[in-house]
């Protein structure tokens, strides 16, 4: 499990490689909340190599677009694969997030 950070003009991208589950949903979060603190408010969360996200991952996206949105900024996903997307429709998380399908659309979307 890994995440890297990368910027792509003034958004913040953010891969997560392997699982988010509730052994590294901190370690996500840190990063992110330590970019937020430099100003940046433009994040684009890059699923493209990630298989699952459990119940303690759901809960730390959601905690981490409700603290970037109190600062102004924008939070994005993408490229859910099939289950994962389900998983976002079930749990009425797709009203929350904008998740786009590719990583182009969803910087193109900002």
């Amino acid at each position: 499990m890994s995440f890297s950070i990368k910027k792509q003009g003034e958004i913040v991208v953010v891969d997560v490689e392997g699982q988010l589950i509730v052994g590294n949903r901190q370690e996500l979060k840190q990063k992110v909340l330590d970019e937020l603190e430099r100003g940046e408010k433009k994040f684009l969360i890059d699923f493209a190599q990630t298989g699952y996200i459990d119940s303690s991952g759901l809960g730390v996206l959601v905690s981490l677009s409700k603290k970037i949105r109190e600062q102004g900024g924008e939070l994005r996903l993408a490229n859910l694969n099939d289950d994962l997307r389900t998983l976002f429709e079930l749990t009425k998380l797709d009203t929350l997030f904008q998740i786009s399908d590719t990583r182009e659309r969803a910087l193109s979307s900002f």
